[in-house]
């Protein structure tokens, strides 16, 4: 079964991802631990990465999917994907149905998790503090709010015509969303 997790940074998405990995013997795609991963590498991409999440930036489509590739293709993770926060864009969304269709899968499930600004701002505080993540500094968060606004916003109003897309108030507990999530995977 594979999975999109939709939602602002710090709506959740990590978290429900790390769940469902567990639950359902799946990958968790998350698109901030590959790049971060190419960041620590200290690779010519890494470096292109670590400028544009400095300035709240997204990182480039073709860097994402190019990145992204691997991984669908890979035999092993078939049909077993959960996307954490991918795609961002209506591009990395084509870009995704493609690759899918190249490989003969589907996505099941599309949820978002919505919440505003003023708790993503506190979660992202206490995240900070907890995991102590170089991209959790409140003016790059506030950046990434407001491009995630921008830049994703399109491509959830693309898939909230899905049969298969729900929206989840992403303000609940971890486990009140975890059960609303077990409840459309019947799980």
């Amino acid at each position: 079964m594979n999975i999109i997790l939709f939602g602002p940074p710090g709506a959740g998405k990590g978290t429900q991802a790390k769940y469902l990995v567990k639950k359902l013997n799946g990958y968790q795609i998350s698109t901030g631990d590959i790049l971060r991963d190419e960041i620590k590498k200290d690779t010519d991409i890494g470096k292109k990465i670590i400028n544009n999440m400095n300035e709240g930036k997204f990182v480039s489509d073709q860097i994402v999917n190019s990145l992204l590739k691997t991984h669908i293709f890979d035999l092993n993770k078939k049909q077993k994907l959960i996307f954490d926060g991918y795609p961002r864009s209506l591009s990395q969304a084509k870009n995704l149905d493609s690759l899918l269709n190249d490989s003969n899968q589907k996505i099941d499930h599309i949820f978002f998790l919505n919440v505003n600004k003023e708790t993503i701002v506190e979660r992202i505080k206490k995240r900070k503090v907890l995991e102590k993540r170089s991209d959790d500094d409140l003016d790059t968060i506030l950046k990434r709010y407001d491009t995630y606004i921008e830049t994703t916003r399109p491509v959830l109003d693309h898939y909230s015509k899905n049969s298969n897309f729900h929206e989840i108030d992403g303000t609940m507990e971890i486990d009140e969303i975890t059960s609303k999530i077990e409840a459309f995977l019947n799980v």
